[in-house]
């Protein structure tokens, strides 16, 4: 009679566990991603926000080589504070992007570690299953042994008996 192995309940439900964490990972992953193109897209904006800064700065240079007058100059210079503190704003949005993609990085980290400790119990379930198997394989062969020497026994005991009843 084989016997079932006592700790497959345990394996399924490690295996379960090693699916969980496969499947936060694939999402911790997807996560990243798309904080990573929300960064892209907050560094673009910062990016055309430096350029028409440098743009109005290089026509206010103009103007004041030029000799334009002083208020179209100091609008110029209004502006161009204007344009400096939407730039600080636009700063802030990168660094607070960064944070969050270096948030997300380390939830993958996270979940990649997570992941490898779950892959290493099934692995260790796995092998302990295999030497259960050949352990029970070796016990069933000495159980057959066993009852073939029985067997043999009896056989030679009752070619015996029926050698010295003739």
């Amino acid at each position: 009679m084989a016997k079932e192995y006592p700790l497959e309940q345990l394996a399924f439900i490690k295996k379960k566990k090693l699916q969980e964490a496969e499947r936060e990972l694939r999402d911790k992953k997807e996560a990243l991603i798309d904080e990573q193109k929300k960064l892209t897209k907050v560094m673009k904006e910062r990016d055309e926000v430096k350029r028409h800064k440098i743009d109005k700065l290089t026509k206010l240079r103009e103007d004041l080589d030029s000799g334009e007058s002083t208020k179209k100059i100091e609008e110029g210079r209004n502006y161009l504070q204007i344009v400096e503190d939407k730039l600080k704003i636009e700063e802030k949005k990168v660094e607070a992007q960064e944070k969050e993609v270096q948030k997300a990085e380390e939830a993958v980290e996270a979940a990649r570690v997570e992941m490898l400790r779950r892959q290493q119990q099934v692995e260790k379930l796995k092998e302990h299953k295999s030497e259960w198997t050949d352990e029970m394989k070796k016990e069933l062969e000495k159980e057959e042994a066993k009852e073939a020497d029985e067997t043999g026994s009896s056989r030679f005991l009752l070619n015996k008996k029926k050698k010295r009843t003739k």
